[in-house]
């Protein structure tokens, strides 16, 4: 009988933390933002680099996001993208995967993150775009240029979707 309720006991302390697991894994959640300000001076340079104030930016974006531990972080495959992603993605010890804006919220792609939080970076047009895909409407439309701080959380949990836009200046 001792046993018994010492057994019992032990469960009630793991049998909630297993419940909490279980929720924790059944809900993915996106936060997707544009990539940070980019060097404009050459127009014909369609892969162009951060200004320094894109890079602080980039660097603030970790401070923001300091407090969430992804478990993946994408970026399209351009330098501007991949460079506002790179602070985060270094602090959180992660490798930058890169996705393809054409193909955006796949099959593959919502598989392989389900049950993940996961930092998107994308452009004016393929951030909000992606959000659109995640939630199956047409709710946003492209971003302004100048928009380089709108901040896109989508949260998914046993089919709900629910998405916000917050603004980090």
């Amino acid at each position: 009988m001792k046993y018994f309720l010492i057994l019992a006991f032990a469960l009630s302390f793991i049998i909630p933390v297993n419940v909490q697991e279980q929720s924790k894994s059944s809900t993915t959640t996106f936060y997707l933002i544009r990539h940070a300000e980019k060097d404009k001076s050459d127009e014909t340079n369609r892969n162009p680099n951060l200004t320094e104030a894109g890079k602080t930016r980039a660097e603030n974006w970790s401070k923001v996001f300091e407090n969430i531990d992804f478990d993946a972080v994408y970026s399209t495959n351009y330098n501007r993208t991949r460079q506002t992603a790179e602070p985060t993605s270094k602090k959180q010890e992660l490798e930058i995967q890169s996705y393809d804006p054409r193909n955006l919220y796949s099959e593959e792609f919502s598989e392989a993150t389900l049950g993940k939080t996961v930092l998107i970076v994308g452009h004016s047009n393929t951030t909000p775009a992606f959000v659109n895909a995640i939630i199956g409407e047409k709710k946003y439309e492209d971003m302004n240029h100048h928009d380089n701080g709108s901040l896109y959380i989508v949260t998914i949990s046993e089919g709900s979707k629910i998405d916000q836009v917050l603004k980090i200046n």
